[in-house]
């Protein structure tokens, strides 16, 4: 059996929370769309036509942006993903971004602006699947 992955659990926050990331985090997102976006857990925001998951992702990437710049956020990256050179035959992804937040506390500021969370159903109707990995950068070229 498959399992997808779209929110974190409760778990993974007081992982993240205890790792005491300092400075600059950079979101690792890979992305898997559906065909067609789902809306039913958001009808609110649902357009009068289907459309694709990449459609309504585009519609969450065009409402998080003014959100993202006001919280110091930036996106540093988004391109086309594709099957694994090295890893699992099985696993492929429709998108990459890199997502870099000027702390861990702006990033949760982000992710909980009740403004910014009004249009977060476009993401849910989009997603099939995802990956979210947060990453801080090595100190003077050392792993650590």
């Amino acid at each position: 059996m498959d399992e997808y992955f779209l929110e974190p659990t409760q778990q993974a926050g007081a992982q993240l929370f205890s790792r005491g990331l300092t400075g600059e985090v950079v979101m690792l997102n890979l992305l898997r769309f559906k065909d067609i976006a789902d809306y039913a857990a958001h009808p609110e925001i649902a357009p009068e036509a289907a459309i694709s998951g990449k459609a309504a992702f585009q519609k969450y990437i065009d409402h998080a942006q003014p959100f993202l710049k006001s919280s110091g956020g930036e996106l540093m990256f988004m391109g086309t993903g594709g099957p694994f050179f090295i890893g699992p035959d099985h696993e492929q992804w429709d998108l990459v971004m890199l997502v870099k937040q000027r702390s861990l506390a702006d990033f949760m500021a982000f992710a909980s602006n009740p403004e910014y969370l009004a249009g977060l159903g476009h993401r849910t109707a989009a997603l099939q699947d995802s990956r979210l990995l947060p990453i801080v950068q090595s100190k003077d070229g050392n792993i650590e």
